[in-house]
Formats: structure tokens, C-alpha cells, sequence
């Protein structure tokens, strides 16, 4: 009598320049958590992971293990209309090898450049298919900075990529729709969310009583992360904002502090993870608005210790300007706290206003207020959002849904390939 045999796992080769390593073991875990799920479903997965040779050696973290390797690239975003060549040549003999030892069914590149080239063209030598992920709203590589040339060249690449990709990842519909929209033709595309870890991130079970109220904001500090809304806000509830603040630092801050100041907020605190370069500004817009003592910058900190402070937290807030999902706020999400994020944004599709999570309006200050006002004035409206919001994440929104999807699409396209 035979015996059914499993199916062979498909082996899912990563090319991504977001993956943890030695220096920064936090950096690109919404690439890292889903493909340590792989075997799971079926997947063996071999992922490298990509720098310019412009930047330090990057070693693999024991937690995510990956072959690091790195490329020559003109320093800046305009080497990445070149950069994809440069990959492709660095990795055809290590891929090649490889290929022969372990047949590769399906390249998964995170980007459009310079990974996302590469894996076209390596898909092209191979003869296997490639998807590629798109993991934010500058879905053509405009890069918005000043001085910033080449826009137009690496539209064209970007473009010719997501033509020749067997399936385009978006991270939200926000993202797919800017790319459908951007491309003279038909491609294929899907949606697949970011997931969280439930495991890791988790509700405490009886946080004390007497614990002081804290906004906690967890991303990198930048302009568009939308900082100084909450600053501002904080202002205007404690009542610090009059007399003490400059048209610089307001902006469109003209709200004056209204019945909304009560005892009831001067112990209010706010804490803020990351790193980037607008920390010395966002330094000096909260000694410029007189809440630096209220102010905690951390820095970059490991994931337990960002699991620890979103259970620690009251209140989650990142209202971001250009953000296409965003893993922090599934992670909150996750940890039950009521999140604070922006309208018009790829988490707006997952936030129901008032039931699982608050939106305001980008650069809302009053709105920010008021919500804050709301959340931290009554604690069964808290935990019914929260509460709301960790079974959002465990309805389909975890790490594991999320590897689940992607080997559904790497068998589709394997599928597909093997069609004549």
C-alpha cells in the first residue's frame, strides 16, 4: 500500500535591504517575523539581505538569520536608478550556486530598487517568478527630498519592475492604488497587511491604579511622523502652551487653552522611541511649548523593551502625515491600547473610528486634544477600544496571517509559472 507523501516545500528566496542585523536587531522585523513563519506553511525560505558598500558590514542577528552582502552604489538616492545592476552582478554567482543546490521557486524582493531590479533580472536568468513589495506611499522612488534628482529615471525602472513581477504586495489599498494609478497598464497587484505578534505584544494584566497617564509615540523622527501634533496638544491640555510659545514652533497653532485644562492632566507624560535627525528640533519644540519635563526621549530601543512601554502606555498616538500602514500601530493595536493615528492614511483601513481605534485629521492639533481629552478621561472608554483593537489584530492581522497569505500568493504564482 503507498503512502502519500507531503509536498516538497517551496523554497522562497528574500532579497531585502530591510532585515535585523548586529547593530540594529529592530530594523526591518515586518520582513523578518513573517518569513520566520514560513515553515508553517510549507515554506523554506533563504534570505539575503543587501547594503551598499558605502555603508558599514552588516552581521546577521542571531534572531534573523541572513546572508548579508553588499553592492557598489553611488552614495544617495540617485544611485538606486543603478543600484539594481550593480546587486544583480554581486549576486549571480552566490544565486547561482544555490540555485543548483536548492532549486529556487519563487524570488521575493522588497522594493522596487534596487531589489526589486535584481530579482528581475535574476528571475529572467533562472527562469523562476518574482513578486515584489511595495512598503510605503513613494511607490516610484521619488524620494522627497530636496536636491533630489533622477525622479523620473527611477519611475521608469520601478515601472518596468512592477510590470515584469508575477504579483505587486501592497501593504495597504492606499499603496496599490497610488500604483495602479501611476502605470499606463495593467499589472497584477494584491493587497497583504502587515501583521503583529500577538505574543509578543499583549495587554498587562493589572496595571496599578496610581500609574501615570502616558502618550507613547514609537517611530523614527521625522518630520512626517507628526511629533509635534501630540507636543502640541499635550501643550494646550496642561495649559503650558500660553504665553511661551513662538509663531515658529505653533505653526497653525492658534487654539487658546480652554475648560479642557484640569488638575487632572498635569501629570500627564509622553514617551518617544526612535531615532532620526529631527530629534535636536523635536528637542526644542517641547522646551519651546514648556513640556520638556513631561518629554521622554529614549532612543531606539530592542522589541521587548517597545512591547513593555506600549503595555505601560495609556495611549498611542503617531499621527503621521505619509504613512502606508504603519507595523506600530498593529502593534499597539495588539497591546489593547487605544491608537491615535491620522485619516487618509493606510491605517485608516483598518481603524474604525471610536470602535477600535481614534482618527484625526493630519496636522489636526484641536482634534489631538480632544481625543487625548476623551481617552484619558475615562478609562472604560480605554479598555472598550483596546479591547476592540487586540481582536481586530487576532482576527486576522497577525505575523502568522500575514506568512499565511504570502505562501498562498508564492503558490499562485508557482502555479501559474509552471502553466504553458
Amino acid at each position: 500500500m503507498r503512502t502519500a507523501t507531503a509536498p516538497t516545500p517551496l523554497h522562497i528566496l528574500t532579497l531585502t535591504p530591510f532585515f535585523p542585523f548586529v547593530a540594529n536587531p529592530v530594523y526591518g522585523t515586518y520582513v523578518s517575523e513573517p518569513v520566520a513563519c514560513f515553515g508553517e506553511f510549507g515554506l523554506r525560505s533563504t534570505v539575503i539581505g543587501v547594503s551598499p558598500l558605502h555603508h558599514a558590514r552588516r552581521l546577521p542577528a542571531a534572531s534573523a538569520p541572513a546572508q548579508w552582502m553588499r553592492y557598489p552604489s553611488r552614495p544617495g538616492n540617485a544611485g538606486l536608478t543603478t543600484a539594481g545592476l550593480f546587486l544583480y552582478w554581486r549576486l549571480l554567482r552566490f544565486v547561482s550556486a544555490l540555485h543548483r543546490r536548492n532549486p529556487i521557486d519563487v524570488i521575493h524582493a522588497h522594493g522596487s530598487l534596487p531589489c526589486g531590479q535584481a530579482a528581475m533580472l535574476l528571475a529572467k536568468r533562472f527562469g523562476v517568478p518574482f513578486v515584489v513589495t511595495i512598503h510605503g506611499l513613494d511607490v516610484f522612488n521619488a524620494c522627497f527630498e530636496p536636491g533630489t534628482s533622477g525622479a523620473d529615471r527611477r519611475a521608469q525602472v520601478s515601472s518596468q519592475v512592477y510590470r515584469h513581477a508575477a504579483s505587486v504586495i501592497c501593504i495597504s489599498h492606499a499603496v496599490e492604488s497610488i500604483l495602479k494609478s501611476g502605470m499606463a497598464d495593467p499589472i497584477s497587484s494584491c493587497v497583504i497587511y502587515n501583521g503583529a505578534d500577538p505574543s509578543v505584544f499583549f495587554p498587562e494584566e493589572a496595571p496599578p491604579p496610581d500609574r501615570v497617564p502616558t502618550v507613547l509615540m514609537v517611530g523614527n523622527l521625522l518630520q512626517i511622523k507628526g511629533h509635534e501634533t501630540v507636543f502640541k496638544a499635550i501643550a494646550q491640555l496642561t495649559g503650558t502652551v500660553t504665553g511661551r510659545v513662538t509663531d515658529r514652533v505653533t505653526d497653525k497653532l492658534t487654539e487658546k487653552v480652554t475648560d479642557k485644562v484640569t488638575p487632572r492632566f498635569q501629570s500627564l507624560r509622553c514617551t518617544v522611541i526612535g531615532e532620526g535627525p529631527d530629534r535636536a528640533r523635536l528637542e526644542g519644540v517641547a522646551q519651546s511649548l514648556g513640556i520638556a519635563d513631561r518629554v521622554s526621549f529614549l532612543g531606539r530601543q530592542d522589541r521587548p523593551a517597545v512591547a513593555r512601554a506600549m503595555r505601560e502606555s495609556t495611549i498611542f498616538a503617531l499621527p503621521s502625515r505619509y504613512e502606508g500602514l504603519g507595523c506600530v500601530y498593529l502593534e499597539a493595536m495588539a497591546s489593547a491600547k487605544p491608537v491615535i493615528a491620522c485619516e487618509g492614511q493606510g491605517i485608516a483601513e483598518i481603524i474604525r473610528h471610536g470602535q477600535n481605534g481614534w482618527l484625526i485629521p493630519v496636522d489636526g492639533v484641536q482634534e489631538m486634544a480632544d481625543a487625548l481629552c476623551q481617552l484619558l478621561g475615562s478609562a472604560d472608554l480605554r479598555a472598550q477600544i483596546g479591547a476592540a483593537a487586540r481582536q481586530t489584530i487576532l482576527e486576522g492581522l497577525t505575523v502568522s496571517d500575514q506568512a499565511r497569505h504570502l505562501a498562498d500568493l508564492y503558490r499562485a504564482v508557482k502555479q501559474t509559472a509552471r502553466q504553458p
